[in-house]
């Protein structure tokens, strides 16, 4: 079972900046394309960005490109969220997860796509 953790999230202004982190201590964490999802209050969980077990294809939700990046670091085993420009509407639960994947272009936007998904942080933008 893999367990991700993530981190980072907390109140901020509008037009701030956060980062979050997704860390494992899974040893083959290279192999899983991984993904950050979010949840608001009554809403269902939607896709935010992805990126591939190499870390060259990045996807983003049209909500947030431009304004967030995901990287990833293979050797720490970590994957970030860099948040800039923060929204009222950013406001959410964001969650991390990850699939074990072959495939070197596979970043899925579908939450189904995904086997293990972390307990999720808090991010609030305060306008």
């Amino acid at each position: 079972q893999v367990q991700l953790v993530e981190s980072g999230g907390g109140l901020v202004q509008a037009g701030g900046s956060l980062t979050l982190s997704c860390a494992t201590s899974e040893r083959t964490f290279s192999t899983y394309a991984v993904g950050w999802f979010r949840q608001a209050p009554g809403k269902e969980r939607e896709f935010v960005a992805a990126i591939n077990w190499p870390g060259d294809r990045l996807r983003y939700a049209d909500s947030v490109k431009d304004r967030f990046t995901i990287s990833r670091d293979n050797a720490k085993s970590t994957v970030s969220l860099q948040m800039n420009g923060l929204k009222a509407e950013d406001t959410a639960t964001y969650y991390c997860a990850a699939v074990r994947t072959s495939g070197k272009l596979r970043a899925p936007p579908e939450k189904d796509e995904y086997d293990y998904w972390g307990q999720g942080t808090q991010v609030t933008i305060s306008s």
